[in-house]
């Protein structure tokens, strides 16, 4: 499988504000999550519900700007800066490095975000 494939399809989706659609077509059943906030999934099941929740808290998709990729191996980092404002009226600007551990069918079975600001 052509991981540096993978993620620039992957990135994609993400950057069209796509965020559920791009766990479940990409992540492997026991894939984890971890970032700089402590938060934590195990599973897939488990990360598309937390995406979902989240999703339908946004009121308005301000931006997604997706900067760069890098791919070594079945490793990659991809820099993104979300902007969003919430349905509860708070903001939400996130300027991160998303780190992906890809596996040979081309699933993500980790992915850790790290605060770029």
């Amino acid at each position: 499988m052509n991981i540096k494939e993978q993620v620039s399809k992957m990135d994609a989706i993400v950057a069209q504000g796509a965020i559920v659609d791009a766990v479940k077509e990409f992540f492997a059943d026991n894939a984890t999550t971890s970032d700089y906030g402590n938060g934590k999934t195990n599973g897939k099941q488990e990360m598309i519900s937390k995406m979902e929740g989240f999703a339908g808290a946004i009121a308005q998709v301000n931006g997604i700007t997706h900067h760069h990729s890098i791919v070594d191996g079945h490793v990659s980092a991809s820099e993104f800066t979300f902007d969003f404002n919430m349905k509860d009226g708070s903001k939400i600007y996130w300027h991160e490095i998303i780190r992906r551990i890809w596996n040979e069918r081309g699933e993500v079975i980790q992915e850790e975000y790290f605060n770029a600001e």
